[in-house]
C-alpha cells in the first residue's frame, strides 16, 4: 500500500493532520518527518514491530536508534542520573539541533537499549514532530533519511523522498525543504560533555 503524502506548515501544524499520523503510529505505522536539522524515519518508540521495520528500512540495528521527546520534563523520564549541570546545559540549547547521549531509565523499551545503558535523546526546534509526540503522548523514534548522491549527504526534499520511500512506510510529511547537516552529537553518559559528532549544533553553545 503506497505512502500518504501530508502537507504540515511547522508555524501552525493542522491538529487533525498530526491526529491522522498519530492513528498510524499508534498502529505501528512508519512515518517519514521534518526535523530542525534533516528530514527523518520513525515509529512510536515503544512498538518494537515498528521499531525493526525502521531498522529493516535503514539496514541499522535498533541500539543505534535515537528519540524525538516533547520537551526537558519528558526527556527526565526516560534518563537516570541526569545532573543539574548537564540539565542546565540541555535548558540552554533546546530545542535545538543536537542529540544527547544519555544513561537510559527502565521506561526505555528494551529493544532500543538491550545491549547498552545510554541512549540518544533529541528535542528539535521543529513543530511538527514536537506536536506528533505531544499528541501521540510519548517519544517517536529518530534515524536521518540519507542521500545516495555523492554531494548531498541526506535527502532533502520531500517530493524526491515520497518517491524513493512511498512503498516503504506509512506517511511521508511534507514540511519544506529539509537541511543538510545533520545534529551535533554529545555523550553526557559520564557526566561530562563529549563531543561525538560535529553537525549543526554549535559546541561552543554548551560551553
Amino acid at each position: 500500500m503506497e505512502a500518504e503524502f501530508i502537507r504540515l506548515y511547522e508555524e501552525n501544524p493542522e491538529i487533525s493532520k498530526v491526529d491522522k499520523i498519530v492513528k498510524v503510529l499508534r498502529s505501528g505505522g512508519v512515518i517519514i518527518y521534518p526535523t530542525d536539522t534533516v528530514y527523518g524515519i520513525g515509529c512510536d518508540f515503544g512498538n518494537v514491530k515498528a521499531v525493526q521495520r525502521v531498522c529493516q528500512i535503514k539496514n541499522t540495528k535498533p541500539q543505534s536508534l535515537s528519540f524525538i521527546c516533547y520537551d526537558l520534563s519528558e526527556i527526565s523520564a526516560y534518563t537516570k542520573g541526569l545532573s543539574t549541570p548537564i540539565f542546565k546545559v540541555m535548558k540552554k540549547v533546546l530545542p535545538g539541533p543536537f542529540t544527547f547521549i544519555l544513561n537510559a531509565s527502565n521506561r526505555v523499551p528494551k529493544v532500543l537499549n538491550a545491549k547498552k545503558k545510554t541512549v540518544g535523546i533529541r528535542v528539535p526546534d521543529n513543530n511538527i514532530p514536537r506536536e506528533i509526540v505531544k499528541q501521540l503522548g510519548n517519544p517517536i523514534i529518530t534515524t536521518s533519511i540519507h542521500d545516495e548522491d555523492a554531494v548531498l549527504e541526506y535527502s532533502t526534499d520531500p517530493e524526491l523522498i515520497f518517491e524513493k520511500y512511498r512503498n516503504l512506510v506509512d506517511i511521508v510529511i511534507d514540511g519544506g525543504y529539509g537541511g543538510n547537516t545533520g545534529s551535533t552529537v554529545i555523550d553526557c553518559s559520564n557526566d561530562e560533555l563529549e563531543l561525538v559528532r560535529s553537525g549543526l549544533g554549535d559546541f561552543d553553545d554548551l560551553l
